[in-house]
């Protein structure tokens, strides 16, 4: 990362990595008396910048959903350093909430708008007993679960499907239609994982695949359950939306040509 001072004149576009832990909040976006990522990062950035900062967002997820990956964009007018816009930042940030990175942006550029892709992952961890440690930070399931026949079931997810039966009723997206490029369930010790990446998600997507996903695991469903709720694209047919705790925002794609930072995903100790 560049230390340069940023031009003096005019307006400058900055997008910034940041990692959160949502266990505290009610989602990322801002909202009137409750706790949100996005009013936290706002007012640490009005304090580095000296004037009021919006910043529009990749991907704003749920309350308790947590992100590594979450990529922002805003604008200023106040010339400072790379280091001002990250330990800066974070020093007026809450424990919970860090800037991972900086990077000047053209015009062009819009957090949102300009992404291709979004990458999810899911933790579930899977012993009788539930945790202490990291306890906000994943999802705790019982039963015994059987990783291989989550990942097989799942393969018919991939590519552009009608995914009604894994939307939230309250989704405001124009249409159910999504591309998803890949799902993986893999294990890790007592932990599984379900890692996703689409070019974009309806409300509560990806919660709604692993409840399901979790229902073939755990023997309660037959791996080819899954297709048969796609085809259904009816919500009722399928399990319930599982916890939020579980769920990390932990990449954004966009076109090379932007040339932003790839940090390690994560979270935690899984690879990239």
């Amino acid at each position: 990362m560049s230390d340069s001072v940023l031009p003096e004149a005019g307006t400058v576009k900055l997008a910034l990595g940041v990692e959160y832990d949502g266990s505290r909040y009610y989602g990322w976006q801002r909202q009137q008396e409750v706790r949100s990522v996005q009013a936290r990062l706002e007012q640490a950035l009005s304090k580095v910048a000296n004037h009021p900062v919006s910043v529009f967002c990749a991907g704003r997820t749920d309350a308790g959903v947590h992100g590594t990956g979450q990529v922002v964009h805003f604008e200023t007018t106040s010339a400072r350093k790379d280091a001002a816009w990250t330990l800066g930042v974070n020093a007026n940030l809450p424990h919970d909430i860090a800037v991972r990175w900086v990077k000047a942006v053209p015009d062009a550029f819009h957090a949102r708008f300009s992404a291709t892709a979004r990458r999810y992952r899911y933790v579930i961890y899977n012993q009788r007993l539930r945790p202490a440690i990291l306890h906000d930070g994943v999802t705790h399931f019982y039963h015994p679960l059987d990783a291989e026949k989550m990942q097989r079931a799942g393969q018919c997810l991939l590519g552009e499907n009608d995914f009604t039966s894994f939307r939230a009723v309250q989704c405001q997206s124009r249409t159910p239609w999504r591309n998803v490029m890949h799902l993986r369930v893999s294990r890790h010790g007592a932990y599984i994982v379900v890692d996703i990446k689409a070019n974009a998600f309806v409300h509560h997507m990806v919660r709604n695949i692993v409840g399901s996903l979790m229902e073939i695991g755990c023997g309660n469903q037959p791996e080819g359950w899954m297709a048969e709720l796609l085809a259904a694209k009816d919500r009722t047919l399928a399990a319930a939306t599982a916890r939020a705790e579980g769920l990390y925002l932990v990449s954004v794609d966009y076109p090379e040509h932007f040339a932003l930072p790839r940090p390690p995903m994560g979270p935690l100790f899984l690879e990239d």
